[in-house]
């Protein structure tokens, strides 16, 4: 790669735009090493503050890591879950699989739940007006992190009215096959629609740490309303994913 001397793109965003295009096409592969400080130095005829810069905005983007003794390398990519609409379909709740289970064991990862929590809590305002209950009206959460191929994946918080799990294995720590749409199921309210809303932005220090998540790495958080055949929301599920290691696919009819 020359440097273009006459353009008006930065000299250290040529470099970092060199290394992206020869990530993104394959020609350095996850786990290969790039260049040390100092060859980079000589071959593009720069100083080592300029190197410096273009390796902190790839390092932001999330494309290398630099570890003490192993040098600067291409990012490794965890597993990518594709959350398809068909993942929350009643034959996958009587085969006994929620739904991470069911996009997990379709990838043939490993899977687990961590629970972190379960009680009664206020329920936050956005949990508040998608269940029609009064602002801070305590509900039970089921606070997870959700695990797959030895990855930490989500963090997952389901909110429920407190009246559809009181006496059911929703407020234990397994929620039974199924889990625990399965068991709303079977108390009667049988589920006819659910809404998911994507909100893409920067994760917090505390998601940082619990998704292991490099810097530069947004999150997405999805909340999804599950209304049963009578109108009434049963849960609200609030979960947040590294955005780099999920894709979300919506199938939708034309008519």
């Amino acid at each position: 790669m020359n440097i273009d001397a006459t353009s008006d793109r930065p000299v250290f965003k040529q470099i970092a735009d060199h290394f992206r295009n020869e990530i993104n096409a394959g020609a350095l592969a996850a786990g290969e090493p790039l260049p040390s400080e100092s060859q980079m130095v000589k071959t593009f005829g720069v100083s080592g503050g300029t190197v410096r810069r273009a390796l902190d905005l790839l390092r932001a983007e999330g494309l290398i890591v630099t570890e003490h003794g192993r040098g600067t390398r291409v990012r490794e990519r965890a597993p990518v879950l594709r959350l398809a609409s068909q993942r929350l379909t009643r034959a996958n709740r009587a085969a006994g699989l929620g739904g991470f289970a069911a996009d997990m064991r379709a990838l043939g990862l490993e899977y687990k739940q961590e629970v972190l929590h379960l009680g009664n809590v206020p329920a936050p305002q956005e949990v508040s007006e998608r269940l029609n209950l009064p602002a801070a009206s305590e509900v039970f959460v089921r606070r997870r992190r959700m695990w797959g191929g030895g990855v930490p994946m989500q963090l997952a918080d389901s909110y429920y009215p407190l009246d559809l799990v009181e006496g059911t294995p929703i407020v234990e720590e397994s929620a039974g096959p199924g889990g625990s749409y399965a068991r709303l199921e079977e108390r009667g309210h049988r589920l006819a629609s659910f809404r998911e809303e994507l909100h893409a932005r920067m994760p917090s220090e505390e998601e940082k740490k619990a998704l292991r998540l490099l810097p530069g790495v947004p999150v997405v958080s999805l909340i999804r309303t599950a209304i049963d055949v009578g109108g009434r929301a049963v849960e609200v599920f609030v979960s947040v994913v590294a955005a780099d290691k999920h894709v979300f696919q919506y199938d939708f009819s034309a008519e």
